[in-house]
């Protein structure tokens, strides 16, 4: 049967549960509101072929690293979704975790389809408040993952105002081969100039700090 306009523009739902049990029920809320939905019995499962769109649900009790393990996984492929983590008990501590870890709500299971329906409107709104920004800062951490240790340090000390004879000081090494590193940087993280390539190591916030002496 042919689906309609509305339907069609719903996201996908991708649920990560390690209960069969939980999983079914949670799929049925999910068509029963005119949701497409996949199931997952592990973050692992899920990342082997990572979603491109939709939303996320994942189980407070899974044993794989849990929200932060999931915007890890999704962010090594350059991916960042709307996350909602639910539990059968939901704990004031448990809540504050989810949220710092990247979860854009928390959940009591379980989820009535009407519910379903409110939250997964909220998680939309909530992407597309986000979405732009995390997406900036995924890939500016691709870019400075690329980078060798020598163009990250020369990178960092360039963030923290130094100059090149000043990072050549600090490295002791010469200002000739700070520029060949500077260089090098730049071309790998296409930028056009220092400043470029400093915004994105902020943007990224990924470098350790360095305190200068």
């Amino acid at each position: 049967m042919a689906q309609t306009k509305n339907e069609t523009a719903r996201p996908a739902l991708h649920v990560i549960d390690g209960c069969s049990r939980r999983r079914a029920a949670f799929a049925r809320a999910g068509m029963n509101a005119g949701y497409h939905v996949e199931v997952y019995a592990s973050l692992t499962e899920l990342l082997a072929r990572p979603p491109q769109a939709g939303i996320v649900f994942l189980h407070d009790a899974q044993s794989d690293g849990g929200i932060a393990a999931l915007g890890t996984g999704l962010g090594a492929h350059g991916i960042w979704l709307p996350a909602v983590v639910y539990a059968q008990e939901v704990e004031p501590a448990r809540i504050v975790s989810a949220i710092r870890g990247g979860a854009v709500d928390y959940l009591a299971y379980p989820i009535s389809s009407e519910r379903l329906v409110t939250v997964v409107a909220e998680a939309e709104a909530e992407a597309v408040r986000l979405g732009e920004a995390r997406r900036k800062l995924l890939t500016a951490r691709r870019r400075l993952m690329d980078l060798s240790e020598r163009e990250r340090e020369v990178l960092e000390w360039l963030a923290a105002g130094c100059s090149n004879k000043g990072i050549a000081r600090e490295l002791r090494i010469s200002p000739r081969t700070v520029e060949i590193h500077r260089s090098k940087m730049l071309a790998k993280l296409g930028a056009a100039h220092s400043a470029e390539a400093v915004r994105l190591r902020l943007e990224a916030d990924l470098l350790p700090s360095l305190v200068m002496v």
